[in-house]
């Protein structure tokens, strides 16, 4: 199986979903928490008090919903997943996370700036939503990490198809996932960085 820049006529380029899915917990999970010890400074509307509770529900309940989110059809992916060709690229973890990042850059920045601009109605609950759904991607990933490891499988998509509609890993345009062994890549099940790479 090819690594990803070293492509083979007939292939397909992969990228992992886990790592997909992990790109944007660390963004949001970071811009958050500065959004929230930002906006907690000044008193807002609803005062402190009051803005750092509604802020601590907010992180509960936004990290549950993206965690649990279109569960379903990732069950329904992964269970009807094919085993990929040999002569398919794999993309490497750090690319699929640059282009992810890159590719929703302005989308970040701006759930930033309205996790900012909230603070002055209701102190840090903007920040600790923000930071509840980078967590509940990162739920999200070791849950399909699970899944890798009790189907010993890695669980990849076509790169073309996270390319439409947002790059949305469970989107209708993606049809199925393809599997590798569990060694396949450079990322560990569930998206995590892999210490020693290796390729099967």
């Amino acid at each position: 199986m090819a690594r990803a820049g070293r492509g083979v006529r007939g292939g397909q380029g992969l990228a992992r979903v886990a790592v997909v899915v992990r790109a944007g917990a660390a963004p949001l999970w970071w811009f958050g928490v500065f959004a929230a010890g930002v906006g907690v400074l000044p008193p807002g509307i609803t005062g402190r008090r009051i803005g750092v509770l509604a802020g601590a529900a907010l992180f509960i309940v936004g990290a549950a919903v993206v965690a649990l989110t279109r569960r379903k059809r990732y069950t329904a992916l992964v269970n009807g997943a094919a085993r990929a060709g040999k002569h398919d690229v794999l993309q490497d973890r750090a690319v699929t996370v640059r282009n992810w990042r890159r590719g929703h850059r302005w989308w970040l920045l701006l759930a930033f700036a309205v996790a900012l601009g909230s603070a002055f109605a209701v102190p840090a609950a903007g920040g600790m939503l923000l930071a509840g759904t980078g967590t509940g991607l990162r739920l999200k990933a070791a849950w399909l990490g699970r899944r890798e490891k009790a189907g010993e499988q890695l669980l990849w998509l076509r790169v073309d198809w996270l390319d439409q509609r947002g790059g949305r890993p469970a989107g209708k345009d993606v049809k199925a996932y393809r599997g590798t062994g569990i060694a396949a890549g450079d990322a560990a099940p569930g998206g995590a960085r892999r210490r020693t790479a290796a390729l099967v």
